[in-house]
């Protein structure tokens, strides 16, 4: 299909160039319906050299009221409108005095004068205030769209930031302990595994601060960050991380925000893995359903009756942002999907009485653009043998 040549405009955006039309249009109109109500009528066709003259008073009186209006349209209310009347009413008495001059003119007397004056002003009050109501609502409309355009843009902004600050709220507690975890790798003269930890905790961050606050990526991209999270952690823990990651091919193209997931994870670690001389299994779950992606977040942690995953979840409903707590983690998450979603997202919690914690979320499906490359870098052949796969589907990634 090809292009249009031109590209729509809408009327008023070039003020200036749309006042000079609906003059040139308004004027034309009322003077072309005249002159045909004045001809069928039966009047000579000298009349209508007449309702040439009462267009041109007509137009050129309404470009002074222009003037005039528009130092007006701002003032307070009773400034503006008891101005105006004055303005329209003698606005409409010097365009009668000019026509009914013109007037008495071709009829060769000036028998009647204030009489035809007076008549020629009910004309002229009709086409003058009508012209005036359409100047203060025109104008008015403008200024209202302009304020509701004003206001997006402010909300946009306000949101941006917002999405900005909770972009950038990653939890100390993991920057604090890779860095402990390095100094005390550097104390016992343990250079190489200190090296390669703070290589993999410059390529997360790396990872963190390319794509903008606020900015969206695909799944995979998204799993690719987590990798490189866990291959910090990993370091730490050795084999109490276990970690399993099921990411449908279509789940893996969608459109996810960026570092959603990072404290999940982060926050299962902290009450599943760590408090458990065995460790725990965390594993990741996308999929598309329907028009929907769903993202799961499970571990095998303590479960619902240990005081750890109470405070997780207190920690979800409260917004707890005290050192001890989760930090931002899923009050973070929850209040990004708010921003971002609205109404169209589901933010549950389960903790089952056998023990585990789960988070899903739901968002609306939408394709990640350009997103065939990254897709292809992220999905790498797993390390180790893939842990529960569900037949059907392609674990992307698998570790254990």
């Amino acid at each position: 299909m090809s292009n249009l040549p031109f590209r729509p405009a809408p009327f008023f955006e070039n003020k200036d160039r749309a006042f000079w039309r609906l003059q040139f249009v308004g004027w034309g109109a009322a003077a072309f319906q005249r002159g045909m109500s004045a001809l069928a009528n039966g009047q000579d066709l000298s009349f209508l050299v007449l309702v040439l003259i009462e267009a041109i008073t007509g137009f050129s009186i309404s470009l002074v009221l222009s003037v005039i209006y528009g130092k007006l349209i701002n003032r307070r209310p009773i400034i503006t409108w008891s101005v105006t009347a004055v303005v329209l009413v003698t606005a409409v008495f010097v365009a009668a005095f000019i026509n009914g001059w013109a007037v008495s003119l071709q009829r060769g007397g000036t028998t009647g004068f204030v009489q035809l004056v007076l008549g020629l002003s009910y004309i002229h009050m009709t086409l003058l205030g009508a012209w005036s109501a359409l100047y203060y609502a025109i104008n008015y409309y403008l200024q209202v769209e302009e304020q509701a355009d004003r206001l997006e843009r402010l909300e946009a902004q306000a949101t941006s930031a917002q999405l900005a600050m909770l972009r950038y709220q990653l939890n100390p507690h993991f920057l604090f302990n890779t860095l402990n975890s390095i100094s005390t790798l550097v104390l016992l003269k343990q250079t190489e595994p200190a090296n390669a930890m703070l290589t993999r905790l410059s390529g997360f961050l790396r990872h963190t601060l390319v794509t903008q606050p606020g900015g969206k990526v695909s799944v995979a991209q998204e799993v690719e960050t987590l990798k490189l999270y866990l291959d910090i952690e990993r370091m730490r823990f050795e084999e109490r991380l276990r970690t399993v990651f099921k990411v449908e091919p279509a789940a893996a193209g969608a459109s996810i925000p960026s570092l959603l997931l990072q404290p999940l994870v982060e926050n299962a670690i902290k009450y599943a893995v760590s408090p458990q001389e065995e460790g725990a299994r965390i594993s990741l779950t996308a999929q598309v359903i329907g028009n929907r992606l769903r993202v799961t977040v499970a571990d095998t942690g303590p479960g619902a009756q240990a005081t750890a995953t109470a405070a997780r979840v207190s920690d979800a409903l409260l917004g707890s942002h005290n050192m001890v707590s989760t930090g931002v983690g899923l009050a973070n998450i929850r209040d990004r999907l708010a921003q971002a979603y609205g109404e169209e997202h589901r933010f549950e919690i389960e903790t089952p009485p056998e023990g585990g914690f789960t988070v899903i979320i739901e968002i609306p499906y939408e394709p990640f653009q350009d997103s065939a490359a990254e897709i292809g870098s992220a999905v790498k052949p797993a390390t180790a043998p893939s842990v529960a796969t569900v037949p059907g589907q392609r674990a992307m990634g698998t570790s254990a």
